[in-house]
C-alpha cells in the first residue's frame, strides 16, 4: 500500500467535521509529497500561507507521519515547510507593500463604519507593536498568515521581518511535524486541539468586530473628508 493510500485510510476514520473537504485537501498533500518528496511538503505549506483556509494543522503531521515510516527525511521535513512559510509570507508582505498605508486610508474612506484615523491608530500600533505581532501571530491559526499584510503596509524591516517569520514558522512547524514523527497513525488526535485553538481565535475577531460595529453605530460613524 502506498504512503498515499495509507494517508486516505487514515482520515477516513478521523473525526472531522467535513470530511470530504478534509479529505481532499489531504490527498492533494500527500499527492504533493509523493511527487517531489520534501520540497512538496514546502509547496503545500506555502500555498496555504496564501490562502488561510487550507489547513496546516493537516499538512504538517501528514509530513511527519510520511517521515516516522522514513518515505521522508524529517530535517528536510522541517526544511522545507518553513521555507514554504517563509516564501508565503514574503509574498504577502509584498502585497501589503504594495498596497500602502495611503491606498488602505483610501479605502477606508469609502467604507461605511470605518474612519481615516482608525486606519491610522493601527498603522501606530504596528509600529510599536509590530515584531512582536509577526512573532507570535505566526502560532496563530489565521493570524500566521495575515500577519504578513500589515508587516508590508507599515514596511516592517524586511530583514527582520524574515527573521521572526522564520522564528515564529520553525516552532510552529516543528510543533505539528513532530506529532506527526511521534504519534505515528494517532496523529489525528492532534485535530481536535488544533480545530479548538482555531475556534478561540474566530471567536475572538468576531467578538472584536461586533463591538466595533456596536460602538461606531452609537458614535454615528461621521465621514472624514
Amino acid at each position: 500500500m502506498t504512503f498515499l493510500s495509507q494517508a486516505i485510510a487514515v482520515l477516513a476514520v478521523a473525526p472531522v467535521n467535513d470530511g470530504e473537504e478534509l479529505t481532499g485537501v489531504a490527498r492533494w498533500a500527500v499527492d504533493l509529497m509523493n511527487g517531489f518528496g520534501a520540497p512538496g511538503a514546502g509547496i503545500a505549506i506555502f500555498v496555504e500561507n496564501v490562502f488561510p483556509p487550507i489547513p496546516s494543522e493537516i499538512i504538517l503531521p501528514l509530513a511527519g507521519l510520511a517521515a516516522s515510516r522514513g518515505d521522508l527525511q524529517l530535517a528536510e521535513v522541517l526544511l522545507w515547510t518553513t521555507a514554504g512559510s517563509m516564501l508565503g509570507a514574503i509574498l504577502l508582505y509584498s502585497l501589503g507593500a504594495l498596497l500602502g498605508a495611503e491606498r488602505l486610508r483610501a479605502i477606508a474612506r469609502r467604507i461605511p463604519l470605518l474612519k481615516v484615523s482608525d486606519i491610522d491608530k493601527s498603522v501606530a500600533w504596528f509600529d510599536r507593536h509590530g515584531a512582536k505581532a509577526v512573532f507570535f501571530g505566526r502560532m496563530l491559526p489565521i493570524f500566521r498568515s495575515l500577519i504578513s499584510i500589515p508587516a508590508g503596509i507599515t514596511r516592517l524591516n524586511l530583514l527582520l521581518f524574515a527573521l521572526l517569520t522564520f522564528l515564529g514558522s520553525s516552532i510552529w512547524n516543528s510543533l505539528f511535524v513532530l506529532a506527526g514523527y511521534l504519534l505515528g497513525e494517532n496523529w489525528k488526535v492532534v485535530g481536535p486541539f488544533a480545530e479548538v485553538l482555531q475556534y478561540l481565535v474566530i471567536g475572538a475577531v468576531l467578538l472584536l468586530i461586533v463591538i466595533f460595529v456596536v460602538r461606531r453605530v452609537r458614535e454615528g460613524a461621521p465621514v472624514e473628508e
